[in-house]
């Protein structure tokens, strides 16, 4: 999912950042849940899986490897092509 578009259905979706804490701290989507990739699939219980997810990490490589795991175990995701990276570079809100 590209960021504008994230962005415009943001009420439709949750955003769930799987960067370091480090990372998440120094900037991420408003209203992110913050859970590391190393520390996601021991924290599924903590994803409601009703939601739409929309799985943010700083180029979307680490985003995508999150979005395979997420689909593989019965949640409805989609990476943030690009990453905070595209999201900053459209001018999207960004909580630090």
């Amino acid at each position: 999912m590209q960021a504008k578009d994230a962005y415009e259905h943001r009420d439709e979706v949750r955003f769930l950042d799987v960067r370091e804490s480090f990372e998440f701290a120094g900037g991420h989507v408003p209203e992110a849940l913050h859970l590391p990739l190393m520390d996601l699939p021991h924290s599924l219980e903590k994803l409601d899986t009703d939601a739409k997810w929309v799985v943010v990490c700083h180029i979307g490589q680490r985003s995508e490897m999150a979005t395979r795991f997420l689909r593989q175990n019965g949640y409805e995701a989609q990476n943030l092509e690009g990453g905070m990276e595209a999201w900053a570079a459209a001018g999207l809100p960004t909580v630090t």
